[in-house]
């Protein structure tokens, strides 16, 4: 399974296209199951971005709905968190896709002339350029205090 890596910024044409970059396309398509949209894209609960999950990670995500049941508040509250703002999306020939206005003012792209496009793993995030760039230098700094749990993945931090 191929990871999402590294920040891109691509230009919205004059139709309010932009590309998603190749090598993010690459592992989309490897992961891509018939029958599902190529990606699923979801303003973050946290973070001012647009998150884009493959379809099949995505259904990873929403698996403990199943726990609950269908007709609590629970259910309908996380059913209607992670639902009800999803968008399926299948970029064109090029690549190149079409933000719903509301991702947009969600991650403040409204207006702009760029998007970055950050890798983070099994995802990724769509940010207004600054923005991204801000989170980024945040991360770095936080991740200096993060220890990874020992005997996960190969071993510890």
């Amino acid at each position: 399974m191929g990871v999402f890596l590294g920040t891109h910024e691509n230009r919205f044409d004059a139709k309010g296209r932009v590309s998603i970059p190749a090598g993010f396309r690459t592992v989309l398509k490897a992961q891509h199951m018939e029958g599902d949209a190529l990606v699923i894209l979801r303003p973050s609960h946290t973070l001012p971005c647009v998150e884009a999950w493959p379809a099949a990670v995505f259904a990873h995500l929403t698996q403990p709905l199943d726990r609950l049941d269908m007709f609590s508040d629970a259910h309908d509250d996380l059913a209607a968190a992670l639902y009800a703002d999803a968008y399926p999306i299948d970029p064109d020939r090029e690549g190149r896709i079409i933000l719903p206005d509301f991702l947009r003012d969600h991650a403040g792209l409204t207006g702009c002339a760029t998007a970055a496009f950050m890798g983070v793993g099994r995802t990724f995030q769509i940010w207004e350029p600054k923005a991204a760039e801000e989170r980024r230098a945040e991360a770095r700094l936080r991740s200096r205090r993060i220890s990874l749990p020992s005997g996960q993945n190969g071993g510890g931090a």
